[in-house]
């Protein structure tokens, strides 16, 4: 399974006001393992950046004016998403302006991200798993005791690259004891999932228990049994 952790930074935050990407950043997981692979570049959008924009990932014109357009890099951008599952933090913003920068391009076969890719919003997993919480990039890192105080700025290989991270451990099955008694449907709803080992597995090593080790066993039931019933000997 190839997964493509994704995120871009834009000029503003609509693409129907003309607003364009000027930095796309994608880390790879092939079988949820991150391979090193990554794709990132910044983009010349031929248009001025929002002060807004700029306070949120620090980027300026200035320094973007010798930077590729869109249309230049757009064949490798596809190149490396095509045929992947996409992994991005509130996906509808990012699908949104890259659909658009596809569709701006003369002559390109793809106008639509859902052509060559699927698309999970991790987003919309987290409010699923963790409901009436904040479930920003900062608030999950925290939840989840990733190290992200390098993180001063957006910057879409960096927030790539903690997505990535954030999302393996969200996904990766159980992560702390159930002792709320919820049920297993429950758990399921909130996107738990169960880990079966592979049938081909190596044969688990058995440790046997030592004689003394045996020995300090009954010692111990025999303390506990004084107090009353011992289970393990019923």
């Amino acid at each position: 399974m190839r997964q493509i952790v994704l995120d871009t930074e834009t000029t503003g935050i609509d693409p129907k006001q003309g607003h364009r990407i000027i930095e796309v950043g994608c880390v790879e997981l092939i079988n949820r393992r991150l391979t090193g692979n990554h794709f990132h570049v910044y983009i010349n959008p031929q248009r001025i950046i929002e002060a807004e924009a700029i306070a949120v990932h620090g980027i300026t014109n200035e320094q973007l004016a010798g930077e590729p357009v869109f249309k230049d890099i757009a064949e490798d951008f596809i190149s490396f998403i095509k045929g992947a599952e996409l992994v991005i933090h509130n996906a509808a913003f990012d699908i949104g302006f890259m659909d658009h920068e596809f569709g701006l391009i003369r002559g390109l076969s793809i106008k639509k991200t859902s052509e060559i890719c699927t698309v999970l919003d991790s987003l919309a997993l987290a409010r699923q798993m963790h409901p009436g919480q904040k479930n920003n990039l900062d608030a999950l890192c925290k939840r989840y005791g990733i190290d992200n105080s390098h993180r001063q700025l957006h910057g879409a290989l960096l927030d790539a690259e903690i997505l990535a991270d954030v999302y393996l451990l969200m996904t990766g099955g159980q992560t702390a004891l159930n002792l709320s008694g919820k049920s297993a449907e429950s758990q399921h709803q909130q996107g738990e999932t169960i880990r079966r080992l592979s049938a081909d597995r190596k044969p688990l090593k058995i440790v046997q228990a030592t004689a003394d080790e045996l020995e300090q066993h009954e010692q111990r039931l025999d303390l506990v049994e004084k107090g009353g019933a011992c289970l393990w000997r019923q």
